[in-house]
């Protein structure tokens, strides 16, 4: 083992725990070595026997002129319990012959320390492990009991540096020596050495079965968002989300945990890079292998509301399998803004199935689909040109919608509120839920439309002026409105004509003024009146007529009650022009039409 990386370890730095226990075993030590191949004498380590057991004192023979004390205490420190008898022997040291009083004393606790530094020299010599059990925290590492006390450093406590190093008290492992100095008291160890080494051969073993399509076992390392480590045994493989289950997982979490051992198969391994690509889901039969036999188009299932998404919602059918409700097939109510709006994830609901694709792992499914079509119910029960009442359940800017039956509005638009108000907005009118009467005007089941119209409720005004004024008819009105291009006047109750600027004859009009004039043309498509005031003042000339001509001339193909009055111009015309020669003053005076 190269232990090169330990360089950082200084040659002078002391045990953690030094000071005055330092200098205290200093001068043990020195003790020790300066009795070693001399008579037995003050600062040895001998072999004695027990003669007596005290109530606080063990006493010992060593075969000196008087026999020596010890402690009670210090053969009950190894956590056994004091199993001493009379007649044992036991190493103590020579602390003192002769103390104050004369008497010999004696240590075991000093026999034991020497001893373990002895031992631990010839493990430190022989690169040996030795056991020891960590039993505190100190700067930069731990403290551990291998007999003595040694230090551990942070960085050689595993292979990864550990956040809590609070936990491993009270834990035995074995440690190699890494530095050791007896004279000093000082022996650092590492974990992390013999965890390498562990490492090392695992990983040897491992990559000589390590192929693409192998079964392995391996250990939970770590687990992040998108997937979790794996310790196959000295090299580590990734696990991705996405081949840890052929359902949805929105966490790895949700299946793993730190420290379980699972089995995986191997995807990937790049010897170059020695990145292993690992999956679980694998090891099963995908799901959909068996879609097309179990899923058929029209088929009622039961599913799981598993994730929500603005287009829509997914069920899952089985584990693996999944299907999309998208948000237009949730309801015949197209206004479904979003499918929160519905369902939720978890609710249990009843679908159909609308469409599969194998190809690419898609199954469509509709849950209005499993309701009865509201749009055939409508267009069982209304037909074009019935008329219906019903509450307003919205209005917008461009018409309101009306409740027809549950799932089903109608709309009014703006446009078909009414024949002759000029409506800015339909809100100006009405609000919602007042009770409206319409009529139908076009039912769309492709489309899902459903046309009303309130103003076809009446006869359009504009077919009713069209019959009166017909072009040719003559007639008096009084100006109601002023504009840039000419003066407006009220024909009928909604129904204005245009008198242009160049067919006025008379300068700075008002308004209230009264003034005849003569339809030029009528145009019920466009519900326009041209009406001339010349014409009426001075008699029609040759433009006049040609625009009369030619006003009859395109509605011959109008509406029979249009065409029957223009036929009727067309048939007085001669006889007026003629009674027009005879007497222009009276002609000029009497309103046709």
């Amino acid at each position: 083992m190269n232990y090169n990386n330990l360089e950082w370890l200084d040659e002078d730095v002391d045990f953690v725990d030094g000071g005055a226990e330092e200098n205290a075993f200093a001068e043990l030590f020195n003790s020790d070595e300066g009795s070693k191949g001399a008579a037995v004498k003050e600062g040895q380590v001998v072999l004695g026997k027990v003669i007596e057991i005290r109530d606080e004192t063990v006493v010992i023979d060593i075969g000196h002129k008087s026999a020596g004390a010890v402690p009670k205490e210090e053969f009950e420190a190894s956590g056994e319990g004091f199993n001493l008898k009379v007649g044992d022997e036991v190493d103590v040291f020579i602390d003192v012959f002769e103390d104050d009083e004369g008497e010999l004393v004696l240590s075991k606790d000093k026999a034991d320390l020497l001893k373990a530094w002895d031992r631990i020299s010839v493990a430190y010599q022989n690169d040996e492990l030795v056991e020891g059990k960590i039993i505190g925290r100190v700067k930069g590492g731990l403290s551990v009991d291998i007999g003595v006390k040694a230090f551990l450093p942070g960085s050689q406590v595993d292979l990864r540096p550990v956040r809590n190093l609070e936990k491993m008290l009270g834990q035995k492992y074995q440690f190699k020596i890494i530095k050791f100095n007896k004279k000093r008291g000082n022996i650092v160890l590492s974990r992390r050495v013999l965890l390498e080494q562990d490492r090392e051969r695992l990983r040897s073993e491992t990559l000589k079965n390590l192929e693409a399509g192998a079964t392995v076992k391996g250990v939970v390392k770590n687990i992040t968002d998108y997937g979790a480590f794996i310790d196959l045994g000295g090299i580590d493989g990734l696990l991705h989300i996405t081949d840890m289950s052929w359902g949805r997982l929105n966490s790895p979490s949700e299946i793993l945990t730190v420290g379980d051992e699972i089995q995986v198969k191997v995807l990937s391994y790049d010897q170059n890079s020695q990145r292993v690509s690992l999956g679980l889901k694998q090891l099963q039969s995908d799901p959909w292998v068996s879609v097309a036999e179990k899923y058929q188009p029209n088929q009622r299932l039961n599913g799981k509301i598993v994730s929500l998404t603005d287009y829509g919602a997914f069920v899952e059918l089985e584990p693996g399998v999944e299907g999309l409700i998208h948000v237009t097939e949730m309801t015949w109510n197209r206004r479904v803004k979003h499918p929160s709006k519905i369902v939720q994830i978890g609710d249990e609901v009843e679908v159909v199935v609308l469409a599969v694709d194998l190809e690419n792992h898609r199954i469509s499914l509709g849950m209005k689909q499993t309701e009865p079509n509201p749009w055939e119910v409508v267009t069982q029960k209304y037909q074009v040109g019935d008329v219906i009442r019903g509450k307003i359940r919205n209005i917008t800017d461009f018409g309101i919608f009306v409740g027809i039956e549950e799932g089903v509005d109608g709309l009014i638009h703006v446009s078909d509120i009414s024949w002759t108000e000029r409506i800015k907005h339909p809100q100006d009118l009405y609000k919602k839920g007042d009770e409206v009467e319409a009529k139908v005007l076009q039912i769309d089941i492709e489309n899902m439309r459903f046309s009303l119209g309130i103003k076809q409720l009446e006869e359009d005004p504009f077919e009713e002026a069209a019959r009166q004024f017909v072009p040719g008819t003559r007639g008096k009105g009084v100006i109601n409105r002023m504009a840039d291009y000419g003066v407006f006047m009220e024909l009928m109750k909604g129904v204005e004509g245009l008198v242009h600027t160049s067919e006025l004859d008379v300068e700075n009009p008002a308004e209230g003024t009264e003034i005849e004039f003569i339809v030029l043309r009528a145009d019920v498509a466009e519900r326009r009146f041209e009406l001339s005031h010349k014409a009426a003042t001075r008699g029609l000339d040759e433009s006049h007529n040609r625009a009369i001509q030619n006003a009859l001339d395109d509605n011959a193909e109008a509406p029979t009650a249009m065409a029957e009055a223009f036929a009727r111009v067309q048939q007085q015309k001669p006889e007026e022009e003629g009674a027009a020669e005879a007497a222009p003053a009276d002609a000029a005076d009497k309103p046709e039409g």
